[in-house]
C-alpha cells in the first residue's frame, strides 16, 4: 500500500500535513483537558459540603455516645444527636452528588471542546489520505510496465490544464494519435505527477 506520494514535493506536503494534523489534535486535547480542569473546580463547594457534613456527623456521633452514658436519661438525650448526625450525613451525601454531577459535566464539556475541531479537521485529512491511497493503488495496478503509459497519457489530455499540455507539445492530441513516444511519456508523467507517482523506468510506448 502506498501511504505517501513518490514525488518529493507532494510527499513533503503530505508529511507536513500529517504533522500539522497531529499538532492540531494535541492542541485541542490540551484545550479539552484545560476545560475539564476549569469546570472541575466547580466541585469545590461539593467537597466543602461533604467535609462539613462528615465532620458534623462524626461530632454528633461522638456527642451521642458521650451522653448515652448518662444514667437513666442517656438514651433519651442521645436521640437528638442521632437525628442531627443523620442530617449531617444527608449534607455529606449532597456534597458527593454535587461533585459527581460536576465531574460528569466537566468530562462532557472537555470531550466536546476537543472532539468537534479534531473530528472536523481529521475527517477532511482522512478523506484526502484515503482518496490518495485509493487512486495510487489503482494506478499502481495498471502501471506495471512502460506500455501502460498510454492510458495515463490519455487521462492527461482529458484532465490536465491546457497550459500544462502546451508545455508538452504544441498539439498534444495529434501527437497522442500519432503515438509520439516522447509526447506519450511526457503526458503520462504529467498525469502520474498529479497522482503523486513516478513513471516506471523504460522506454516510452511505441
Amino acid at each position: 500500500m502506498i501511504l505517501y506520494a513518490q514525488t518529493p514535493w507532494r510527499r513533503t506536503r503530505q508529511v507536513i500535513g500529517d504533522l500539522l494534523v497531529t499538532g492540531w489534535v494535541v492542541l485541542w486535547v490540551g484545550v479539552g483537558r484545560e476545560v475539564h480542569d476549569v469546570v472541575g473546580r466547580l466541585a469545590a463547594p461539593g467537597r466543602t459540603l461533604e467535609d462539613a457534613g462528615s465532620s458534623l456527623s462524626e461530632s454528633m456521633a461522638s456527642a451521642g455516645d458521650a451522653v448515652a452514658r448518662v444514667p437513666v436519661v442517656g438514651d433519651e438525650v442521645r436521640a437528638p444527636f442521632t437525628a442531627a448526625g443523620g442530617a449531617a450525613d444527608s449534607i455529606a451525601l449532597a456534597g458527593i452528588e454535587v461533585q459527581q454531577g460536576v465531574g460528569r459535566l466537566a468530562l462532557l464539556l472537555g470531550l466536546l471542546v476537543a472532539a468537534v475541531p479534531i473530528l472536523l479537521v481529521g475527517a477532511a485529512w482522512l478523506r484526502s489520505r484515503v482518496r490518495f491511497v485509493s487512486r495510487a493503488r489503482a494506478a499502481r495496478r495498471i502501471l506495471d510496465s512502460a506500455a501502460d503509459l498510454d492510458l495515463f497519457a490519455l487521462r492527461a489530455l482529458a484532465t490536465q490544464p491546457v497550459r500544462e499540455l502546451a508545455r508538452v507539445s504544441d498539439d498534444p492530441a495529434d501527437a497522442w494519435r500519432r503515438r509520439d513516444p516522447d509526447v506519450l511519456r511526457a503526458l503520462a508523467e504529467l498525469e502520474l505527477h498529479a497522482l503523486g507517482l513516478r513513471a516506471p523506468a523504460g522506454s516510452a510506448p511505441s
